[in-house]
C-alpha cells in the first residue's frame, strides 16, 4: 500500500538520489560517445588509407590522367570516413593530418558546447528541484508569506486529491502547514526537519488509533458482542473470519453469528469458514429475522461460556434509506459492545462516505479497512478516520485468515516515506 501517494510525495520532497544519479551520468555518457564517434587512432587512419599502385606496361599520359582521375574520384568516397590526401605521380593515399586535426578540433569544440549545455540542465534542475526543496529554499530566505504558502500548496493539494485524500482532510494538513511555516523564517540547516516535522503532525492529527481489541476483550466480564456493517462485497464476510482466527490464536473463545439471512450463500459461505476455523457458528433459515440470530448467537455464547460472538449483517447499499433504517432493530437486539464498519480500502473517497452514513445511522465505534495490501494510493486510510471520528481497527492485508493486520499510525507515516 502507500506506493502512488510515496512516489508523489517523493516528487514534493525533491528529486529522488537514483534520478540526481542518472542526470549527473548524462554528460559522461555523451563524452563517451563523442569520443568513440570523433577520435580515431593513427592505426584505424592506416588501415582504412588505400595505397593504390598502376602495374603492367607504362601508360601513356592520358591513360596515366584517367587512373589519376580515378583514383581522385575513390578518395572522395574515402574521405567522407577519414580525411586523406592523392599524392599526384605516386598513385597512391595519405592521411590528411591538417584535415583530422580540424575535424578533431570541431567535433571537440561541439563536445564541449553539449557538455556545458547538460551542465546548465542541471543547475536548472537543481535550482528547480520538488515543491519541497523550493519551500524550503523559501524560507530559509525570507519569510514565507500567506499568498506563497498558497502557490507552494496547491500542488501539494493536488497530489493528494489526486490520491483519493478527501478534501475535509486536506485542509486539516493545509492548516497545520500554514500554521507552522506561514510567517517563519528557519536557519538551513532546520529548515527542512521543521516542514517534515509540520507534515507528520498533520498527518498525526487525522489518524485515529483505536485501543488494543483483544485488551478490550479480556477487561470485560462476561460475553463481548461484535457486530458488523458494511455494503455487498466489501469483505465484511472474510474480515469476520481473520477475527476469527486472530482470537483464536490468543486463545479468546468466539462463536459466528450468520445474520445476512437475505442471502443463502451468504450463510454457507459464514459456515465453510467456521469450519476451517474451528469455531462454532449460529444460523437459521433464508430470509429469517437478522434479528432473532442475533439474540440466539448472544444466548449460545453466555450458555456455552464462550467470550466473543462476531454477527454478520446483510450488505447493505448506504444509498438506501429503507434498507439502512433495518439495521436500527438488529443494532437494538444485539446490543453490541462494539459495531464494526468493513469498507475496501481500494474504493477510495466512496468507502469515507459509506462509513459516513454508517456511522450516522448505526453509530459505528471502529473500522476495518479491507484490500490494503493493494491499494497503492491509501488516501481512505487518510481520510476515514478523520470524517468519522472513529478509529481504524484493522487493515486487511491479503487474502489467508492470518492477514488482518492491527492498524498503527507510524505504519502509515512509515509507509509514506516521513518515519524510518
Amino acid at each position: 500500500m502507500f506506493d502512488a501517494l510515496r512516489k508523489k510525495l517523493g516528487g514534493w520532497f525533491g528529486k529522488k538520489e537514483e534520478e540526481k544519479a542518472t542526470l549527473e551520468k548524462k554528460p559522461k555518457e555523451k563524452k563517451a560517445k563523442k569520443e568513440e564517434k570523433v577520435k580515431v587512432s593513427k592505426k584505424e587512419i592506416k588501415a582504412k588509407v588505400v595505397k593504390k599502385e598502376v602495374k603492367g606496361k607504362k601508360k601513356t599520359k592520358k591513360e596515366e590522367f584517367g587512373v589519376e582521375e580515378k583514383l581522385k574520384e575513390q578518395s572522395e568516397a574515402i574521405e567522407q570516413e577519414v580525411p586523406v590526401k592523392f599524392e599526384a605521380g605516386t598513385q597512391k593515399y595519405e592521411p590528411d593530418l591538417e584535415k583530422i586535426q580540424e575535424r578533431l578540433e570541431e567535433g571537440e569544440k561541439e563536445e564541449i558546447k553539449d557538455l556545458e549545455e547538460l551542465k546548465e540542465e542541471i543547475k536548472e534542475e537543481k535550482e528547480k528541484g520538488g515543491f519541497f526543496s523550493r519551500l524550503v529554499k523559501k524560507i530559509t530566505d525570507s519569510e514565507l508569506k500567506k499568498e506563497e504558502f498558497e502557490e507552494f500548496f496547491s500542488e501539494f493539494e493536488m497530489i493528494l486529491l489526486e490520491n483519493n485524500v478527501a478534501l475535509v482532510v486536506v485542509d486539516k494538513i493545509k492548516d497545520k502547514l500554514s500554521l507552522d511555516l506561514v510567517g517563519k523564517k528557519f536557519k538551513k540547516g532546520e529548515a527542512e526537519g521543521k516542514i517534515l516535522e509540520s507534515l507528520k503532525g498533520s498527518i498525526n492529527e487525522v489518524l485515529i488509533e483505536g485501543e488494543d481489541l483483544f485488551e478490550m476483550i479480556n477487561k470485560k466480564d462476561g460475553t463481548f458482542v461484535i457486530l458488523f456493517f458494511g455494503i455487498n462485497g466489501s469483505g465484511k464476510t472474510t474480515s469476520i473470519a481473520k477475527l476469527a482466527y486472530l482470537l483464536k490464536e490468543r486463545e479468546i473463545s468466539c462463536v459466528l453469528a450468520a445474520g445476512d439471512t437475505f442471502r443463502a450463500a451468504s450463510i454457507e459461505q459464514l459456515e465453510t469458514h467456521a469450519n476451517k476455523i474451528g469455531v462454532p457458528i449460529v444460523k437459521g433459515d433464508y430470509g429469517q429475522d437478522p434479528a432473532s440470530i442475533a439474540f440466539e448467537a448472544k444466548k449460545y455464547a453466555e450458555k456455552h461460556k464462550i467470550k466473543v460472538v462476531l454477527i454478520d449483517t446483510a450488505g447493505r447499499m448506504y444509498t438506501k434509506a429503507n434498507l439502512m433504517r433495518e439495521m436500527e432493530k438488529i443494532v437494538k437486539v444485539a446490543n453490541a459492545d462494539l459495531k464494526v464498519f468493513v469498507g475496501e480500502s481500494i474504493t477510495g473517497n466512496d468507502a469515507t462516505e459509506q462509513a459516513k452514513t454508517f456511522n450516522e445511522t448505526a453509530g459505528i465505534d471502529g473500522i476495518i479497512l479491507s484490500k490494503a495490501d493493494v491499494d497503492e494510493k491509501a488516501g481512505t486510510i487518510l481520510s476515514v478516520s478523520y470524517v468519522t471520528g472513529k478509529p481504524i481497527l484493522f487493515l486487511g492485508t491479503g487474502q489467508e485468515y492470518k492477514d488482518l493486520k492491527e492498524f498503527k499510525k507510524k505504519d502509515v507515516l512509515k509507509g509514506l516515506g516521513l518515519e524510518s
